[in-house]
């Protein structure tokens, strides 16, 4: 699934910030070498995050 139109973030990309260390998404963002432009994917990527850390 895209979480991030603007950069062609995926799902799966975000969960791979997330397990480096990523605890927010402008982190999350920066680890993959991008920032977020819009912000509409912010909340979403947010949700994924915080599932990441509750399953580690």
């Amino acid at each position: 699934m895209v979480v991030c139109v603007c950069n062609a973030i995926r799902e799966k990309d975000v969960r791979q910030a997330a397990r480096g260390g990523a605890t927010s998404a402008c982190q999350a963002y920066r680890a993959l070498g991008l920032q977020p432009k819009c912000g509409q994917c912010v909340p979403f990527a947010r949700e994924i995050i915080n599932e990441e850390r509750a399953a580690a």
